[in-house]
């Protein structure tokens, strides 16, 4: 999934000599154009709203929406398909492949673009962009507020542990990152910073084994061999290390499931240590 863009947030001056913004219909034909967008869109507008989400976001393992999107649009990969629905607001990055960008660019649709959220403060930032474009500012307060509260009562695990969000095909999950925050949100040590490695890397299992961190984040996608990038994560040399199981679709994005996988690593690394 590549970077996007992140448009710049309207700032609004109050005063008694500054212009009323300008009034923006709440739109009807809401059409998202990838799978972050998807998941936004899902929790902050109305059924009605949505008029098409892309093929990712029936996909259980990469959506956190997937379970609630049954009589919704799924969207082919063709623009001629957006153009036949002519939306009035567009939300998330056109693909750059396909000539997509050069069909829609005419048309001069309403678009909100989203940037990469790599920490909490981004999620609500854009849970603020798009609910004042779909036209539900007030619903996205209250998702945020109840996110707030959720995390505001979590607590840290104890003892500063140390973590490696390990991948299929021995990718770790450096600093910077939305994983690197949530862990260390939550008390984490991820053992990408100890080990000086950048936003993502390929760390072999002799250097995973040698650097004896003290729990391994895996997805949940590979809890069972099914290629040779998955059969890496069941060598017998990790077997040791104890593992904590997060869904992709709870991380790969900046959506509200960040505060379920929050929660969730809490709980698991809680339960390890009553064994």
């Amino acid at each position: 999934m590549s970077h996007r863009r992140l448009i710049p947030l309207l700032l609004l001056v109050c005063g008694a000599a500054a212009p009323a913004p300008p009034h923006v219909p709440t739109p009807r034909r809401i059409v998202s154009l990838n799978l972050c967008a998807d998941q936004l869109v899902v929790d902050l507008a109305d059924r009605s709203q949505i008029a098409g989400l892309t093929h990712n976001a029936p996909d259980v393992e990469m959506s956190a929406v997937a379970g609630r999107i049954g009589g919704l649009h799924i969207l082919g990969q063709s623009a001629e398909e957006i153009l036949a629905i002519d939306p009035d607001l567009i939300v998330g990055t056109p693909p750059r492949s396909g000539g997509m960008l050069a069909a829609l660019a005419p048309h001069h649709y309403r678009t909100v673009d989203l940037g990469w959220a790599n920490s909490y403060g981004d999620i609500v930032a854009q849970i603020r962009q798009v609910a004042a474009a779909v036209g539900h500012p007030a619903r996205g307060e209250a998702l945020i507020a109840r996110m707030d509260r959720a995390l505001a009562t979590l607590p840290r695990v104890p003892g500063h542990p140390v973590a490696a969000y390990y991948q299929r095909r021995g990718f770790l999950t450096g600093t910077g990152t939305l994983v690197d925050e949530l862990m260390t949100r939550i008390g984490l040590i991820n053992l990408a910073a100890k080990l000086g490695k950048p936003v993502l890397s390929q760390v072999s299992l002799e250097e995973m084994i040698a650097a004896r961190p003290d729990y391994l984040i895996v997805e949940t996608a590979s809890d069972h061999v099914v290629d040779q990038g998955t059969e890496m994560l069941h060598h017998p040399a990790l077997d040791r290390i104890p593992r904590l199981h997060l869904p992709e679709a709870w991380t790969v994005c900046g959506s509200p499931a960040y505060v379920r996988a929050a929660q969730s690593l809490v709980r698991q690394v809680t339960a390890s240590r009553a064994r």
